[in-house]
């Protein structure tokens, strides 16, 4: 592709170019490619089957030992019928993932995703990360393309992608240390995509990664793109330490005005990516706001139920209606969408002023002031 920006010019967006000026750049590479088109986001549900994970991740808080008195494991039909519950509120996706539990087997998770299915046919499921199912095919001692082989026949056609933190291996053993690879991690998306499974990308930053380490991230995902055009969108979120182990070396959250500026640089970087994820529930509304004038064209999911990040101490919660009025106050028109990000309902455009399809003038240094303080962040 013509025209990229390289490591250098990506670095120089992420550190020194002014945060009105990003913005900028970003919302205009957002609207050359899509024009007016909404902002969309998901119902969806995240039960954790397990909280039992043997890998240990530093920055998790979630995790539990198999002999910890509050572990769990919550068979196919239990889960069915949490998926059931949050469909009678709307969910028309479900989360499916749990930590690396050591006797949960391939065919556990078959039966899983069968409960769903004969419970909650019109439930897409979106199951298992890269590193739970590079930890499967270790467990079961095959292939990682048997074990998405598996997946395949049961029905599956996305993957969520979590797991990645940062794809950079000094950072990894860091954070953490048994988790599956970097290497490991592209290469199971890269075998899902040309199978034909679309997955999506993440980044959790703001913990021990620097600068470069972020750039590295951003451009291996867009090599991988390239040669297998998988992944459906880049979805960031920051560290939140609450009662992680990490917290005794990373005691603050990534400022909201990192998030905004990893969101505009990952539109300019990420020129093969359709969708550019902000989230008001990973972050904040305001950041998620400024995240939808920075390049971002959807707003991630309304979650009926989440236990990650509520273990961390981050517990949003918000409605359908919430969400609509919140992007509708951004400037754009909200859409629902389904996981493979087809739109399934529009709802009325802001009746606002002007139009978020412009440039953003409004977001340059004025008056002495700062983008942060301007807006609060």
């Amino acid at each position: 592709m013509e025209n990229r920006y390289s490591k250098a010019q990506a670095l120089e967006l992420l550190v020194d170019t002014p945060m009105g000026e990003l913005m900028n750049l970003a919302h205009e590479a957002r609207i050359r490619r899509f024009g007016s088109r909404p902002v969309t986001f998901v119902v969806d549900t995240n039960p954790n089957y397990t909280n039992v994970c043997v890998t240990g991740c530093r920055f998790c808080a979630f995790c539990r030992r198999p002999e910890d008195t509050d572990a769990y494991l919550f068979s196919p039909q239990e889960i069915a019928g949490k998926v059931k519950a949050a469909a009678a509120k709307g969910a028309t996706t479900v989360l499916l993932q749990g930590g690396h539990h050591p006797k949960v087997g391939l065919d556990d998770w078959k039966a899983y995703i069968q409960a769903i299915g004969q419970t909650c046919p019109d439930v897409h499921v979106h199951p298992f990360s890269p590193a739970e199912i590079a930890f499967m095919a270790e467990k079961e001692r095959c292939r990682v393309f048997d074990v998405l082989s598996a997946l395949w026949d049961a029905g599956i056609r996305t993957i969520p992608g979590g797991g990645a933190e940062i794809l950079n291996e000094r950072v990894r053993q860091i954070i953490a240390p048994h988790k599956a690879s970097s290497e490991k991690w592209l290469q199971v998306c890269e075998t899902a995509h040309q199978m034909g499974f679309k997955t999506t990308a993440t980044m959790m930053f703001g913990h021990v990664e620097t600068d470069d380490d972020i750039i590295e991230h951003l451009l291996r995902l867009r090599d991988l793109q390239d040669r297998s055009g998988g992944f459906t969108s880049f979805i960031p979120w920051s560290f939140k330490p609450g009662q992680t182990r990490l917290a005794r070396d990373v005691k603050q959250t990534a400022h909201p005005a990192r998030y905004v500026r990893i969101i505009a640089v990952a539109r300019l970087v990420l020129d093969n990516f359709e969708h550019i994820q902000s989230s008001w529930f990973s972050e904040n509304i305001s950041a998620g706001q400024l995240g939808l004038l920075a390049g971002a064209d959807d707003f991630g999911g309304v979650l009926v139920e989440e236990h990650v990040h509520k273990e961390a101490g981050h517990d949003r919660q918000a409605t359908v209606d919430n969400v609509i009025t919140i992007i509708r106050r951004a400037g754009f028109t909200p859409a629902r969408r389904d996981s493979l990000y087809e739109i399934k309902e529009t709802f009325s455009a802001p009746d606002l002023p002007g139009t978020a399809t412009e440039s953003i003038p409004s977001l340059h240094k004025k008056d002495g002031e700062n983008i942060e303080n301007s807006y609060g962040l």
